[in-house]
């Protein structure tokens, strides 16, 4: 039997990225929302000089609703020894008549890596 390599030998790097929305106020109502995901995968630009991440989640619940995003992050922002992050800034899909802005930064990638 050959041996062949595991489909996550090859995979991409990925990112950790947690935060909460901004703060809805209207008609009464205040509340926000959290949420917890990992990036997809590294997708390179074409000329290869840099990279962004696809993001999905879904909030926590919180008055009676959650929320969707489906968008992607900014290009990498180099934090130094060989590391990186990325930003997102955009709104969550509609649900109960609003949506709600929110600004994030992923973790850095492999955080106890040592170059």
């Amino acid at each position: 039997m050959q041996n062949k390599p595991h489909e996550c030998d090859k995979q991409e790097h990925v990112h950790e990225l947690t935060g909460s929305t901004m703060i809805f106020r209207e008609c009464g109502e205040c509340h926000n929302h959290r949420f917890c995901t990992v990036t997809g995968e590294a997708k390179y630009t074409p000329d290869k000089k840099d990279h962004y991440h696809e993001v999905k989640f879904r909030t926590d619940f919180s008055d009676k609703h959650y929320h969707e995003f489906c968008g992607r992050t900014s290009g990498a922002h180099d934090v130094g020894n060989g590391k990186h992050i990325h930003f997102i800034r955009d709104f969550t899909r509609e649900e109960d008549n609003h949506r709600h802005k929110f600004q994030a930064a992923t973790l850095i990638d492999s955080p106890t890596d040592c170059k």
